[in-house]
């Protein structure tokens, strides 16, 4: 089957994703829904469709079946409320939503739309070589603690420093370094490890009252894990999964690009695939497949579903402990 895709959101991730939907062979772009329809149209000169829309109702009308949100954190919830209403798969960017209760008044519409399947698009984490590192890890004899660290200089924070606020580094938005890069590395922790059984957050403040960096600690019941992230400057830093005398080093949690094990006697072992050119196509060919086959595919995508709540109430904790308020969570 070939999915009618619909777009919410025309930003450089959207252009990714299409480029990988088509790639996959399993969706067609069809419609697009912009704010301005100047600006629609500019993102429709790559994909050859003329069908934009800057009426929610008539998008979600539209004909197509699933849609893929892009937009900025805070207005998700809504977005997804509305395509869920309107029997819709949707595939929304991470952070998906704002707190556990807009989440859970997402699973409670899903309860009621049997056959619709959201996905949280955390692109890494269905990366053949992320696989290779679960694998790895699940090999290793003791865990004795991580490192993640995914620090990268945004493009949005030099008009931060001139005295700007855009919406990646807004409370307003839902925004910040921890939901939009810690996620990264926040996802992977707890896809590899499970819940911690206690965070604590140490963020760097902006002046207007969100976090440009942070490092979250997660306890789990005989390690620790170190999360590093920010966007007001660029890490060069390996990440590390220890073992006893062996070592799984990641070259980069987000992209997982690198992987190299080092075992007991210290010998190296690469073990990471050359990555596919557009890193977003696995997970359009796994979203599809569990559209369609859904009852084969039920227990991984309830797996994947727990596993993007998870996330987002870990999120929300660490927001907690460090005094974070979105407008959403009022």
């Amino acid at each position: 089957m070939t999915y009618k895709l619909g777009i919410i959101g025309t930003n450089w991730i959207t252009k990714q994703f299409v480029e990988a939907a088509h790639e996959s062979g399993k969706y067609e772009l069809t419609a697009i829904y912009s704010r301005h329809t100047t600006t629609g149209q500019e993102f429709c000169q790559d994909f050859n469709v003329d069908a934009v829309y800057t009426d929610l109702e008539e998008f979600y009308n539209s004909g197509i079946n699933v849609v893929y949100i892009a937009s900025p954190n805070s207005v998700h919830f809504e977005q997804v409320k509305a395509a869920i209403k309107h029997d819709l798969h949707v595939i929304v960017e991470k952070s998906a939503f704002s707190n556990p209760d807009e989440y859970d008044e997402i699973m409670a519409l899903l309860a009621e739309h049997k056959d619709v399947r959201m996905f949280e698009a955390a692109r890494h984490i269905q990366q053949p070589n992320f696989k290779i590192i679960e694998d790895q890890v699940a090999k290793m004899e003791k865990i004795s603690g991580a490192t993640f660290v995914y620090e990268k200089y945004s493009s949005r924070f030099d008009d931060y420093l001139a005295g700007k606020e855009p919406n990646v580094l807004s409370r307003k938005f839902s925004a910040g370094a921890l939901t939009d890069l810690g996620i990264y590395p926040i996802y992977a922790a707890i896809k590899l490890f499970g819940k911690p059984q206690s965070t604590h957050y140490f963020a760097t403040p902006l002046r207007n009252g969100s976090d440009g960096r942070g490092i979250a600690i997660f306890r789990y019941q005989d390690f620790d894990v170190t999360i590093e992230f920010g966007k007001g400057s660029n890490s060069h830093l390996d990440s590390e999964i220890l073992g006893l005398r062996d070592t799984l080093v990641i070259g980069d949690i987000a992209e997982v690009l690198d992987i190299t094990y080092y075992d007991a006697d210290k010998v190296a072992h690469e073990l990471s695939q050359a990555p596919v050119d557009n890193p977003m196509v696995p997970e359009a060919e796994i979203f599809a497949d569990m559209m369609t086959n859904q009852a084969e595919t039920a227990e991984e995508y309830q797996k994947l579903l727990t596993l993007s709540q998870t996330v987002n109430q870990v999120l929300f904790d660490l927001r907690q402990d460090a005094g974070i308020v979105f407008p959403a969570d009022k």
